[in-house]
């Protein structure tokens, strides 16, 4: 308390309220809504942990009290302009607007005192003797119009929400920062950009030449589509690649009946299948989200839906993971242990690999008189016919991509030949479509609460998904084997590295299309063993599975409606799909692939047999993929059975109109170089 004598006589004790009839009673705002600032006092907080105004200024010297009126008096800016909403004596009563103008101000550290009282320890109001509550609480309404930006704040000062993130979505902190965090970003999502490949393109009977040329073209892909996505998409710092969504639906149509017969070549005509069915459900889901489609869509999408939907997709390659891992267990097993303890894919990878390498060159897995060039079936000797698998899968010098890339080779569209369209296949992965865009929205939202002042838009995130769509249908002609999406580990890594600018994204894919055009580095890639690979995916997919559950964080999750929710849904989607993919199989039928792709041949014997083939096809297929069980089951009891708003978690988006008001929130999901003045009547994709 300053020593200055005041014009009248103090009151022995605390200080009696101000006698305006408007004021708030003597408490802190932090004390009614139970906000808890990082530092003490009031003097870090902010609004709905939406916006907040710039650091306080110091607290010396304080302000002189008024003890007639219980207030503090004024004490003038650095820039010698006084506060403007320091009451005098007596004051008018305030209309709401200045209400709500003043709390936003108060909770927001300025320098002044609150009006309800001088400022005790810690900047707190002092308690005193009060009376009964004579004054009610002020309305809900005022703070729910809190977290609008006030007029004339530059908001390049105010944003200052994400205290635990480095850097935001529109920093640009200098070359060297964005290009050191842009390596560790790619560095981190590496594993779930080309693991696919190694998986699907041996799988189409493709070669380890071929191997190296999809994995260079997924690549070039998925920088090409990363920028596109910063851009003129969501505009979030969001990875486009190849989603393991895609991967079920790739291998059931690889093991389809009709392609069992081929005899050589069987790699381009498969692709070429695999494309035409990936451009036209990428075709429909661009239109799903340009049409504004998506926007109503959004109704029926929760956390509570998302969750066991993405789940599904993790869960649901538990017959691929460990079984092949068997095959070679010193070398998988020590992989898992490996990625598992460093969290680091690439680390664990370099790791095994070298052990794996000496163990080849020490001669572990030769056995003599043993070719391993020679197939199985015309090997005499039983001694080698027993020891041939296992050095296929644990030696790493079986792969001859490195050797014979090239080193320079530019990805171009059709590579493979021109894309073959059937109708059967087209429909699964328009189903696929919807399926990747229940993933993305579940992205997009985590992403945007790390990285942006509010979530988008529905508009926006429609944007986002048409340019998915239109991502994809990139893909089908580059031919990558699977769609691009938005990859979900993308939340995970924003988190972990706080680096949530959106340079340090666009640089690293400028760096993924150089790396594609030298076919070493597709080559070098290509030659990770498969055990190993398999080991990496049993990490992916179990990070893929929680990251997926991690969204009910949004929800009431120990709410018995969402628990009874979200474990039907992944019953059923493990339940379901094995009953279709048992289905018609003896126990001792002879099967012409191996047991970890056992489970996407259903179409040649599941239940359903009609006279009409293709619906038979659609119907074994679709019901037999473990993420479109659990998202019908999902989104089936989630908007049928009663709940609050609260208890499901419905995801709240920013309001168009609030956001064209908002500058910060205009920068955020704006689109460059005033292409949104152009395309200003599409109101269903912009803000």
């Amino acid at each position: 308390m300053s020593n200055s004598d005041p014009k009248t006589r103090p009151r022995p004790g605390p200080w009696p309220p101000a006698p305006d009839s408007s004021a708030m009673p003597p408490s802190s705002w932090a004390k009614k809504t139970g906000f808890r600032p990082k530092f003490s006092g009031e003097t870090n907080a902010s609004d709905s942990g939406q916006i907040s105004l710039p650091p306080p200024r110091p607290r010396e010297p304080e302000a002189q009290p008024d003890l007639e009126a219980g207030r503090a008096r004024p004490q003038p800016a650095p820039n010698g302009v006084p506060e403007r909403e320091v009451a005098a004596p007596a004051p008018a009563a305030p209309s709401d607007k200045d209400q709500t103008v003043k709390r936003r101000k108060d909770s927001n550290g300025g320098s002044k005192v609150a009006a309800n009282g001088p400022s005790g320890p810690n900047g707190q109001a002092a308690a005193g003797p009060t009376e009964p509550n004579s004054q009610p609480r002020r309305p809900a309404r005022i703070e729910e119009v809190v977290d609008v930006l006030p007029h004339g704040v530059d908001d390049d000062g105010n944003v200052a929400r994400h205290s635990h993130m480095k850097y935001e979505l529109r920093d640009t902190p200098g070359l060297v920062p964005i290009g050191l965090y842009g390596f560790q970003h790619y560095l981190s999502m590496l594993g779930s950009i080309i693991l696919i490949p190694l998986v699907i393109v041996p799988a189409m009977g493709g070669t380890y030449e071929d191997t190296g040329n999809v994995v260079s073209t997924v690549l070039f892909v998925s920088g090409v589509t990363t920028l596109l996505q910063t851009s003129f998409g969501s505009r979030l710092p969001l990875i486009q690649g190849p989603s393991f969504v895609y991967l079920a639906p790739a291998l059931a149509i690889i093991n389809s009946p009709e392609f069992r017969g081929l005899n050589g070549n069987n790699f381009k005509h498969i692709m070429k299948e695999l494309q035409g069915a990936i451009i036209i459900g990428s075709a429909f889901q661009a239109i799903l989200g340009y049409s504004g489609l998506m926007s109503i869509f959004l109704r029926l999408i929760n956390p509570v839906v998302v969750s066991p939907t993405i789940a599904a997709v993790g869960l649901s390659f538990y017959s691929y993971g460990f079984p092949l891992v068997g095959t070679c267990l010193e070398i998988g097993a020590v992989q898992i242990l490996l990625v598992v303890i460093f969290s680091l894919v690439p680390l664990g990878l370099a790791i095994t690999w070298s052990a794996a390498f000496l163990l080849t060159e020490a001669g572990a897995y030769s056995y003599k008189g043993c070719d391993i060039n020679v197939p199985a079936s015309n090997i005499i000797s039983e001694h080698c016919r027993k020891h041939v698998s296992r050095m296929k899968h644990c030696r790493v010098d079986t792969s001859h991509a490195l050797r014979s890339s090239p080193w320079f080779r530019f990805p171009y569209p059709l590579q493979w030949g021109t894309p073959v369209f059937h109708w059967k296949m087209a429909f699964i992965m328009c189903v696929v479509s919807i399926i990747s865009s229940v993933d993305s929205v579940g992205s997009y939202h985590a992403s945007s609460l790390l990285v942006a002042s509010r979530p988008p838009t529905p508009g926006v995130l429609s944007r986002g998904i048409g340019l998915e769509g239109l991502s994809s249908v990139l893909a089908g002609l580059w031919g990558t084997g699977t769609g691009s999406t938005s990859l979900t580990e993308n939340v995970h890594t924003l988190a972990v590295t706080k680096m949530g600018s959106r340079r340090a994204v666009e640089l690293g894919a400028c760096v993924l299309i150089v790396l594609s055009l030298v076919g070493k580095v597709g080559g070098f890639l290509a030659s990770i063993p498969q055990v190993m690979v398999a080991a990496l995916l049993c990490f992916m997919w179990a990070m893929l599975a929680a990251l997926g559950l991690s969204n009910l964080r949004y929800s009431e999750a120990g709410s018995s409606r969402n628990i009874i929710i979200v474990g039907l849904s992944l019953f059923f989607s493990l339940s379901i799909p094995a009953y279709f993919q048992q289905y018609g199989i003896s126990p001792n039928s002879n099967l012409s692939v191996p047991s970890y792709f056992q489970p996407y041949i259903v179409a040649s014997h599941g239940p359903f047999r009609s006279k009409y083939g293709g619906v038979n096809y659609v119907l074994n297929t679709l019901l037999s993929l473990h993420m479109v069980v659990a998202f019908l089951v999902a989104v089936i009891l989630d908007n049928t059975v009663p709940g609050s708003r609260q208890e499901r978690g419905v995801y709240v988006w920013s309001e168009p109109e609030v956001a064209k008001r908002e500058p910060a929130v205009a920068k955020d999901y704006g689109l460059p170089f005033r292409i949104g003045r152009v395309f200003r009547w599409v109101k269903w994709v912009g803000l």
